[in-house]
């Protein structure tokens, strides 16, 4: 299984400087100059080997300059090109509040009450903060707000949510549209 740890966002000049939305915790090392990368572009089932040249930090963003990409068309080639890592290369450490959403996909998650409410499928990294799209024994799709108020308990194998009156009240919804 493959992380993302970074996605071309765009160019940014003429020389082949890449704006890259970081998707990871440690920029420093997976984007430092000599650093290897394997990018996966959108529309393909393949992956190509780049080496980092040069990264620097602009305006808040990241700027990457890659062996081989030397101006502005070979940049925008790479536009959306997912940069990944193997996942059995990393660990998310000792902290035992930090996971890999690898780590956690599978878990069985349950109310605090212990009611089961089905399998956490994945976890949405959206704009206004990270949801847990939780497949219930029913075959819906259950969204719940990862915040430590919802989510008190986060293992590998087991989450506990406690959800606010009528988050998990899916029948009430589905009447509602009939």
């Amino acid at each position: 299984m493959d992380l993302v740890v970074g996605r071309v966002v765009k160019t940014h000049g003429v020389r082949g400087e890449l704006v890259v939305d970081v998707r990871t915790d440690d920029p420093q090392t997976r984007f430092a100059v000599g650093a290897r990368l394997i990018g996966r572009a959108p529309k393909s089932a393949g992956s190509t080997e780049y080496t980092v040249t040069a990264a620097r930090n602009h305006s808040g963003r990241l700027l990457l300059s890659l062996k081989g990409v030397a101006d502005r068309t070979a940049g925008d080639a790479l536009r959306g090109t997912l940069f990944v890592v193997d996942a059995a290369d990393v660990d998310s450490g000792d902290d035992p509040d930090e996971f890999y959403d690898h780590e956690l996909e599978g878990a069985r998650v349950v109310t605090v009450d212990g009611v089961d409410v089905g399998v956490l499928e994945s976890i949405l990294h959206l704009p206004g903060g990270d949801v847990l799209a939780v497949r219930a024994a029913d075959k819906r799709e259950v969204l719940v707000p990862f915040v430590r108020a919802m989510v008190p308990t986060v293992t590998p194998e087991l989450i506990e949510i406690d959800p606010p009156e009528g988050l998990l009240d899916l029948d009430a919804a589905v009447s509602d549209r009939d």
